[in-house]
């Protein structure tokens, strides 16, 4: 089963590993995360070798519709951020695939994959084209 780990529970690791006071490396772990937004907001690209690349990139704006009145919608531009798997940790995650539920033939920790999978189907009701 997937855990949730927090900024705190890092923090708590990193200052036990280290023998470091909590307040310092809680400092330490923030700028580094403000560094990062910082950089992105700006549109720069930041690259952390073996572990990966953070992109900022400007999504065109679309039209899209409301699903339910099917009015029209403009979408403006907005900056989404992209990341690219490292080596290292791509190799990680290889040495540790997810558990697979036999039945469905899906990862067991993949409850947004579900509902995904339940929303795409069209319902005899949805008027959407197809």
């Amino acid at each position: 089963m997937m855990a949730t780990i927090t900024k705190k529970e890092l923090i708590d690791r990193i200052s036990e590993h280290e023998d470091a006071k909590r307040i310092v490396v809680k400092r330490i772990v923030q700028l580094f995360l403000d560094a990062i937004i910082e950089e992105l907001a700006h549109g720069n690209r930041l690259e952390f070798r073996d572990f990966g690349v953070f992109e900022s990139k400007v999504r065109a704006p679309r039209e899209a519709q409301n699903p339910k009145t099917l009015d029209k919608v403009h979408v403006p531009p907005k900056r989404a951020v992209k990341f690219k798997v490292g080596r290292i940790l791509k190799q990680k995650l290889r040495e540790n695939p997810p558990e697979v539920d036999p039945a469905t033939g899906l990862p067991l920790d993949s409850s947004a994959i579900r509902s995904r999978k339940s929303v795409a189907q069209p319902s005899a009701t949805d008027h959407r084209k197809r």
